[in-house]
């Protein structure tokens, strides 16, 4: 899954990265180092602009809410419980079918985090033991350091009890998608820890190479399964893992301390 992640990059670097063409600075947001659901998030979308005369797409890079809330939902209260789309799935479920088919986004980070589910505390819950230990969170991201591109949902929902020109008239929200967690072994792995990415948990989020990207962001492509040949995993021995301090399990703490690379697992926490 992804529940946390990192975004540091600063617009004018994304911009450059995913070729942006439209971006407005008021929805400028402050390097986070603890993304939680319910934040806003940047996303590059391609999307033709508002009043537009000739339709044609524009890549942006535009501000989500992280929590996809379907365009017929009749509150916006369950997007906390849809930050994440299955890769398996994702084309005939009723919440997500329609944006998969037609808006798409990538989710631009430094990389994720993700505490290690492994065999001990496993035995505890079916131990139903009520303590569980507490879990080593660790930091994945690409090896060569690149921004990594997780691909994404968005959708609009619209506030009927509000009047048009109110400025939260309109929600506009994404979802990550995850798949499978790679079992190959990691690029860079930590000595004393998981070799692999499966090792942490069974899923992660789906990584998009950059020649992957274009093919993914264009809303011209709506054959659902042209789109799910897109969900291919990206090829094995891209990325690392380390182990960061449990302070990050507190959506509270936020800085770049929480990126800083420990030397094994913290006392007391599993793996």
């Amino acid at each position: 899954m992804c529940g946390r992640y990192a975004a540091s990059r600063r617009p004018e670097d994304l911009a450059g990265v995913f070729e942006i063409e439209k971006w407005e600075p008021e929805e400028t947001l402050e390097p986070d180092f603890n993304v939680a659901p319910t934040k806003e998030v940047y996303a590059v979308l391609d999307r033709p602009l508002k009043d537009a005369v000739d339709h044609r797409p524009v890549r942006q890079l535009r501000k989500l809410k992280w929590g996809l809330v379907p365009s017929w939902a009749k509150t916006p209260e369950g997007g906390a419980r849809m930050i994440n789309a299955r890769a398996e799935t994702v084309h005939e479920k009723p919440s997500y079918r329609r944006a998969f088919a037609a808006r798409r986004c990538i989710l631009p980070a430094d990389g994720y985090y993700e505490w290690v589910t492994g065999k001990d505390e496993r035995e505890l819950e079916v131990e139903g033991r009520k303590k569980r230990a507490r879990k080593q969170p660790y930091f994945v991201l690409p090896a060569d350091g690149s921004v990594f591109a997780m691909a994404g949902l968005y959708e609009f929902w619209r506030d009927r009890t509000l009047p048009d020109d109110h400025p939260r008239a309109w929600w506009v929200t994404c979802s990550v998608i995850t798949t499978e967690a790679e079992a190959s072994p990691l690029a860079v792995a930590p000595a004393d820890g998981p070799h692999a990415l499966a090792d942490i948990h069974p899923r992660m989020p789906l990584m998009l190479t950059p020649d992957h990207w274009d093919a993914w962001l264009d809303p011209a492509r709506t054959d659902v399964e042209d789109l799910r040949s897109l969900l291919a995993p990206p090829p094995a021995g891209l990325m690392r893992a380390y182990p960061v301090s449990s302070a990050v399990s507190n959506v509270r703490n936020n800085g770049p301390e929480l990126l800083t690379e420990l030397e094994g697992p913290e006392e007391g926490t599993l793996f």
